[in-house]
């Protein structure tokens, strides 16, 4: 399911291989604790998509593979089920257009904390032809034993792997507070953020948005501006920032606000977000063109859970 486009035309949608996937509509409003992440590499020469959804449900915990190429046409996917019911180590290899896609797994030392992302003691990682395109996790050297192969890099800098993190979507719950953990660029500084929506007045929200616990915007009368956009600086670039909190305040049922942190490395890129006059049309606006600078997108459902 395709449920919200924030790329280039030469980007991906962010994918939800959940047969229950939540999407912004008002339509569904069962929260799921998914986390979604994509990283651009190359396939034959032309650009691919490596999506990794990781679930939690009351039955164990799951993770999604699939790769796709810039035409949203599927490569390959694995599904692996919540781990009550399946092994926690395996591999899968395909053929695709006479090339051999790989993809290995290995969860049996995981650890996890409150999230479906494990912390530690696990592995996925994604070969072309043998080639190591992308490594998850902690354990690098498991994987070059599995496939019985020395890294092109040093044991140190094997998580660089060749995949660019270009794009994460996350479900995030609480009542007024919302936190997450989140790097603005590739191989970027690991950064806190926190989302916090208050009233000093009866019915008169405001909504604070915080960077390691220093406050980069407020938005007042929240009511009122349910949807907007502002521009911030983190790491030295500007990310732009748009909210659509229409859902906790207004229907029949609360549903989701959405949270969508958009860097660029162009000027070009910055300029065209701050001419955006409509605040709805921050979720359609599709960012820089690929040739100008990698950009990554940072999307956060934020559910009540009042």
């Amino acid at each position: 399911m395709r449920d919200f486009s924030c790329f280039s035309e030469n980007g991906v949608q962010v994918v939800d291989y959940s047969s229950s996937s939540t999407s912004s509509s008002s339509n569904n409003k069962a929260p799921q604790n998914l986390v979604t992440c994509v990283y651009e590499c190359l396939f034959q020469g032309s650009s691919c998509f490596i999506t990794i959804t990781w679930s939690k449900n009351l039955v164990g915990q799951g993770v999604s593979i699939g790769i796709q190429n810039s035409s949203n046409e599927f490569l390959c996917k694995v599904d692996i089920k919540p781990w009550l019911f399946t092994r926690r180590k395996g591999f899968k290899s395909s053929l695709v257009d006479s090339s051999v896609v790989d993809i290995y797994w290995d969860f049996s030392l995981a650890k996890f904390g409150t999230g479906p992302e494990p912390r530690e003691g696990f592995y996925v990682a994604v070969a072309f032809d043998q080639e190591i395109v992308l490594i998850l996790g902690d354990l690098h050297k498991e994987v070059y034993k599995k496939i019985d192969r020395t890294p092109r890099k040093p044991a140190s800098a094997a998580a660089s792997s060749d995949a660019v993190f270009v794009a994460k979507r996350e479900h995030i719950f609480g009542k007024k507070h919302y936190g997450t953990k989140a790097q603005f660029y590739d191989k970027g500084r690991i950064h806190d953020i926190t989302i916090e929506c208050y009233s000093e007045k009866i019915n008169d929200p405001s909504l604070v948005i915080s960077i390691d616990r220093k406050a980069v915007m407020q938005v007042k009368k929240l009511r009122w501006k349910f949807r907007g956009n502002q521009t911030i600086l983190v790491d030295g670039m500007a990310v732009h920032v748009y909210w659509d909190v229409h859902s906790w305040f207004f229907g029949s049922v609360v549903g989701n606000a959405v949270f969508l942190f958009q860097t660029s490395l162009s000027s070009s890129a910055q300029k065209l977000a701050n001419s955006i006059s409509s605040p709805s049309s921050a979720f359609s606006w599709s960012g820089p063109d690929s040739q100008q600078g990698q950009a990554f997108s940072l999307i956060l459902y934020a559910w009540k859970t009042e």
